[in-house]
């Protein structure tokens, strides 16, 4: 299902400004190497992360689901030099492809990756995180919602991505796949939770933007 007309899509991504060529040459490579170029963030969703962590001054910020190391990248951009970001990777191939970018890049030194479990991973981290970007396994976002939402700072986000699933959470279907039910799940789930405030926004394949009250 088309949810933004292509053209508008375009017309975004030609008045957002264009990533810088290091990242052009993350996407394609990630696209020929990696199975699911589909889980790649993209420049305008790449954007608008590096906006929000500038905007709040972040400096600490947690990320669910590394895989190439774009958005982490995008993010790290984004804050100041003491800044730092920690990346959590269940697959050791997709972190070993995204430590190389992240090694070849200006912000080497602001960015961890850490393989494992990512709730394990956030059970051994102190908050707070200014920060949280959640884009893993769709059946595990209530588990790393409710893991990160106690380390969220006071004025923190958290921002949940393809929570739109190409549209199919539009249409209850017996043929949704697990993905598609669990997101269906957590999005109904988040819009009644009165601990926080939440706001979904139709860019690209659905992103949430999570505060607390």
């Amino acid at each position: 299902m088309e949810l933004v007309n292509p053209a508008v899509e375009r017309y975004a991504q030609q008045h957002t400004t264009p990533e810088p060529s290091r990242m052009q040459a993350l996407l394609s490579e990630a696209t020929e190497a990696l199975p699911y170029p589909q889980m790649l963030s993209g420049p305008t969703v790449g954007r608008l992360l590096e906006t929000l962590v500038f905007a709040l001054q972040a400096k600490r910020v947690l990320e669910i689901g590394t895989y190439a190391g774009y958005s982490a990248l995008a993010m790290a951009s984004g804050l100041p030099p003491d800044g730092r970001i920690i990346s959590c990777e269940i697959d050791a191939t997709h972190a070993d492809f995204a430590r190389r970018h992240v090694a070849a890049s200006p912000y080497a030194d602001r960015v961890e990756i850490r393989v494992g479990p990512a709730l394990d991973t956030v059970a051994e981290l102190p908050g707070p995180f200014d920060v949280v970007f959640i884009d893993a396994d769709k059946p595990g976002y209530p588990g790393y919602y409710e893991a990160t939402l106690p380390k969220l700072a006071p004025h923190g986000l958290i921002v949940a991505d393809n929570t739109l699933r190409d549209g199919e959470v539009l249409e209850p279907s017996e043929g949704w796949g697990a993905g598609t039910r669990a997101m269906a799940a957590f999005n109904d789930a988040l819009v009644h939770d009165e601990r926080v405030v939440v706001t979904m926004l139709t860019v690209r394949d659905g992103l949430t933007v999570i505060h607390r009250r």
